[in-house]
């Protein structure tokens, strides 16, 4: 299987300090690149847990008695760690970003760049693909996700054109789906219109906001003191919600303070916010909006 070059190989690895003897979990195991890494520091006593709900990431797997590969969505880390005998870990890595795989296989619908069924799902077991928001979202539903995912001014507007585009005969393709649209897609800006769209639809039908959400949520309880999180996003959605998180243990408001204006967060930053260097952007174009953030358990 052809995947995508691990974004910030070094970078994000580096900063889960591995310990040679710890455990660690790659909640995003794709190519495998990341994980093959960690291993490379551990030590014969560590060990490495990934998850990756895609099938054709099992086809990546590791011949190593220190990985076991997890075929679950990241969502259920807790529960499938206390399977394999696990509470707590000293790091846990994250690319949130959809693979170079995901993206250059026509059939699975993610990329604007086939005429292919729209699909756009990474668990591919799914009840909820592409096809069935397009089909079957009322139009303020459609509104919404172009609004909150997308960040589409003209959401209202092309909601009711799908709406009502949909009403003479579904729409199955990328191509139909380009052609309901069109009138959306300004020349210039064709291509960045299309991928805000493709990105609001794959949000969705993902479920990768509120998937985010639970991960973050978990990590407390899971990592050890002085345990490290690095987690790399590509859209500001989910780097809102990281950096949140990291600063604040929540996603809205603020914490309450003591009467010193003090308040307890699980978590510290470590560093500042690293970004791809313009030599790894020029070898792989598609790493140029990650942004990664480091944490640790205090």
């Amino acid at each position: 299987m052809e995947y995508h070059s691990a974004v910030l190989l070094k970078e994000t690895v580096d900063g889960l300090d591995v310990k040679p003897e710890g455990v660690y979990v790659d909640v995003t195991f794709g190519g495998g690149g990341h994980s093959r890494e960690i291993l490379n520091r551990l030590g014969s006593q560590g060990k490495l847990y990934a998850f990756d709900q895609d099938t054709d990431a099992l086809y990546n797997t590791i011949d190593d008695d220190r990985f076991t590969l997890i075929n679950e969505n990241f969502r259920f880390i807790k529960r499938f760690l206390k399977f394999h005998g696990v509470k707590k870990v000293d790091g846990i890595l994250a690319d949130f970003g959809v693979s170079s795989h995901q993206f250059d296989v026509a059939e699975r619908g993610f990329s604007t760049r086939f005429e292919a069924d729209i699909d756009m799902r990474m668990n591919q077991d799914s009840a909820l693909s592409a096809f069935e928001v397009v089909n079957t979202y009322e139009e303020e539903d459609l509104k919404q996700v172009f609004l909150q995912y997308g960040e589409l001014r003209q959401a209202p507007a092309m909601a009711k054109v799908i709406v009502e585009e949909r009403k003479n005969e579904e729409i199955k393709t990328s191509e139909q789906l380009k052609r309901v649209l069109k009138r959306f897609l300004n020349h210039r800006k064709e291509n960045k219109v299309l991928a805000q769209i493709y990105q609001a639809i794959r949000i969705e039908v993902n479920q990768e906001i509120e998937v985010l959400k639970e991960l973050l949520l978990q990590t407390p309880d899971l990592l050890k003191e002085k345990g490290r999180l690095s987690f790399i996003s590509y859209h500001s959605l989910e780097d809102r919600l990281v950096k949140r998180f990291i600063r604040n243990g929540m996603f809205e408001g603020e914490p309450e303070r003591d009467i010193f204006g003090n308040f307890e967060v699980p978590l510290k930053k470590v560093g500042g916010l690293v970004v791809p260097s313009q030599e790894e952007i020029k070898i792989n174009n598609r790493a140029r909006s990650a942004k990664l953030r480091i944490a640790e358990k205090l």
